[in-house]
C-alpha cells in the first residue's frame, strides 16, 4: 500500500517538473506572446479610432460608424491572438478555436435569429442614402422626423412630440414615404359656394387669393381649380397648389393659410358658403280637439 502510495507520488512529481521545465522552455515564448496580445490591444484601439473618423465622414448614423470602428478592433484583437497561439506552437488549439468558432456561430445565429435580422437591416438602412437623420418620414402608420437610426431600431419623433421606437426590419420591409427628398407638396383645398354665386367669380378670386398668398407661386394660372359636384346645399370645387416644404407641418401650416385667406376673400366678394341645414315641414296641423277625442276613445 504504502509502495503504491509513494509511486502515485512520484508519478505527480515527475509530472509536476515536467510542466516546470516546459514553461521554463516556453518562458521566452510566452513573454512574446503575451506582448503580441498587448500590442494587438493598443493597436486595437488605435485602429478603432481612425477608423470611426474615416467612417464618420462617409456615413452620418453613428452607430454605423462605430460598428466599422468595433469591426475593425475585433480583427486587429484576432490577428493578435492567432498570432500569439502560433508563436506558443499552439497550432492545434488554433484550429480547435476556429471549428468551435464556426458551430457557436451557427447555434447563436440560429437563436439571435429576429435580433440579427434587425442588425442586418440596420446596417442597410444606414448605407441607404434616401433616408436620413433630420428627414420626415411616413411608415408603418406613423410620421415624424428622423432622430436616430440605430443598429437594431429607428427612431422618429412625430408631430406631437412622441417618441417612436420601429424595429429596423419593419421599415425595411414596409414602403417608407420621404417627405424631405422632394421641396415641394401640393395642397388640395375643398370648398363649397352657394348655387346663386357667380362660378366665374369664385374661380377667379381663389386663384388669385392662393397666388397672393404664397410668394413661390408664380401667377394664378399656376393654381388648379376644379368645379366637382352639385352638392345637397352647395356647388363644390377642389383647389391645388404647390408650395416649398420639406415636412407635414410646414403642409398643415399652408393649407390652413389657404383657407383663411379664401374665407377672407369670399367675406369681402359676399360670396356664400352655405352649410347644410336641415328643415322639419308638417303639412297637417295638429289638432287638440282631435287629439283630445282619440284619447277619451281609448280609454273608453
Amino acid at each position: 500500500m504504502n509502495q503504491q502510495i509513494q509511486e502515485s507520488f512520484n508519478d505527480i512529481s515527475d509530472k509536476l517538473l515536467n510542466w516546470v521545465s516546459i514553461f521554463i522552455e516556453n518562458l521566452p515564448n510566452l513573454g512574446i506572446a503575451v506582448l503580441v496580445l498587448v500590442i494587438a490591444y493598443f493597436l486595437a484601439r488605435y485602429t478603432s479610432s481612425v477608423v470611426y473618423k474615416l467612417a464618420a465622414r462617409y456615413f452620418e448614423q453613428k452607430s454605423m460608424s462605430k460598428l466599422i470602428s468595433r469591426i475593425a478592433a475585433v480583427i486587429v484583437v484576432l490577428g493578435g491572438l492567432f498570432l500569439a497561439l502560433g508563436v506558443m506552437d499552439l497550432s492545434k488549439t488554433l484550429n480547435t478555436l476556429l471549428a468551435g468558432a464556426g458551430i457557436s456561430g451557427l447555434v447563436i445565429g440560429l437563436a439571435l435569429q429576429g435580433t440579427l435580422s434587425n442588425l442586418v437591416s440596420g446596417v442597410a438602412l444606414s448605407l441607404r442614402k434616401n433616408i436620413r437623420i433630420g428627414h420626415w418620414v411616413e411608415t408603418n402608420g406613423f410620421a415624424g422626423e428622423v432622430m436616430d437610426i440605430k443598429l437594431y431600431y429607428f427612431i422618429l419623433k412625430e408631430a406631437d412630440n412622441n417618441i417612436v421606437v420601429i424595429p429596423n426590419k419593419m421599415i425595411n420591409e414596409n414602403p417608407i414615404k420621404n417627405y424631405t427628398l422632394t421641396t415641394k407638396m401640393r395642397i388640395s383645398i375643398e370648398c363649397g359656394v352657394g348655387y346663386e354665386s357667380d362660378l366665374d367669380l369664385v374661380q377667379q378670386l381663389t386663384k388669385e387669393t392662393i397666388a397672393n398668398s404664397f410668394d413661390q407661386i408664380g401667377s394664378p394660372e399656376d393654381v388648379e381649380f376644379f368645379y366637382t359636384e352639385f352638392g345637397g346645399s352647395s356647388i363644390n370645387f377642389l383647389c391645388r397648389y404647390w408650395v416649398e416644404s420639406e415636412n407635414s407641418i410646414e403642409k398643415l401650416r399652408a393649407k390652413s393659410k389657404g383657407l383663411i385667406e379664401i374665407k377672407k376673400a369670399f367675406d369681402r366678394e359676399d360670396i356664400n358658403i352655405p352649410f347644410p341645414i336641415r328643415t322639419l315641414q308638417f303639412d297637417n296641423e295638429l289638432s287638440l280637439e282631435n287629439t283630445l277625442k282619440k284619447e277619451n276613445i281609448s280609454s273608453n
